[in-house]
């Protein structure tokens, strides 16, 4: 019994393949930026503490805003008052002693730099 013919054979044009390799990129050159100061300078090291001082607080500030949805969602959804009230309790003291060990952490980080505390 002969073989049907397939597709490609019946056709006059070759097939092309579907997954081509992207054309290749040149390897990207570093930049050095000349104005930068050098990499062991007290400046960037100050800018280093005060961009942490500055997340530490970015997290405080959404902790209590979370402090203040989630009870307001859980009353929208249907959890009676009590709920929610024991639910904003419950986040207010765990946001506080969060607080308070990051900043007891910043005041020991501070101490152990050279210029940073009262200690040395």
């Amino acid at each position: 019994m002969p073989v049907p013919p397939t597709a490609a054979a019946r056709s006059s044009v070759t097939p092309t393949p579907t997954l081509a390799a992207p054309p290749a990129r040149p390897a990207p050159r570093a930049h050095r930026r000349t104005d930068a100061p050098p990499a062991g300078a007290a400046v960037e090291k100050k800018a280093v503490e005060k961009k942490g001082e500055q997340a530490a607080g970015d997290v405080v500030r959404w902790a209590v805003f979370c402090c203040v949805l989630v009870p307001v969602v859980l009353v929208v959804y249907g959890t009676s008052l009590a709920g929610a009230a024991g639910a904003a309790l419950g986040l207010v003291s765990v946001t506080a002693a969060c607080r308070l060990l990051l900043r007891r952490s910043e005041r020991g980080l501070r101490a152990e730099t050279p210029h940073g505390g009262h200690r040395r």
